[in-house]
């Protein structure tokens, strides 16, 4: 049997499948660039404790990784929503544009819409099903 799929669900998958891309990106750039002891440290920086560093690394890369492949999507765009919301505060101060010295806010803040936009979606066309996840997470899955 031939599963159809909407015009909508080919997008939220395009939508879930490159914000997952982008946290995979961003995880891995604090892990190979940034390097984890230095990611702690710029937490520390900015006044909160090392240990969001970690968190946030976790976040970024499992929660890009569960967006790739539509393993509970809502719980994931859920769970990522308090790190582009911690994203905006550090950018606050800088300003509108993320193109000004030290980034702005906008665009954490607009990603954090599109998290939103993404738990609303759920996980679209071609997303991963694991037999009894529905049951546990619900709508969440």
């Amino acid at each position: 049997m031939m599963t159809k799929f909407s015009n909508a669900e080919y997008a939220a998958t395009v939508l879930r499948v490159s914000t997952g891309v982008l946290f995979l990106a961003h995880g891995l750039l604090k892990v190979n660039v940034f390097t984890v002891a230095g990611t702690v440290g710029y937490f520390e920086s900015l006044g909160l404790p090392g240990f969001f560093a970690y968190l946030t690394i976790f976040a970024e890369l499992a929660g890009g990784a569960a967006l790739i492949m539509g393993l509970a999507t809502r719980l994931a765009a859920l769970g990522l929503i308090p790190v582009l919301l911690g994203a905006t505060w550090v950018h606050s101060a800088n300003g509108w544009l993320f193109s000004g010295e030290g980034g702005g806010w906008e665009f954490p803040l607009y990603w954090a819409f599109v998290l939103g936009a993404i738990a609303l979606l759920g996980s679209g066309a071609y997303a991963l099903k694991i037999p009894g996840l529905q049951n546990v997470l619900g709508r969440f899955a």
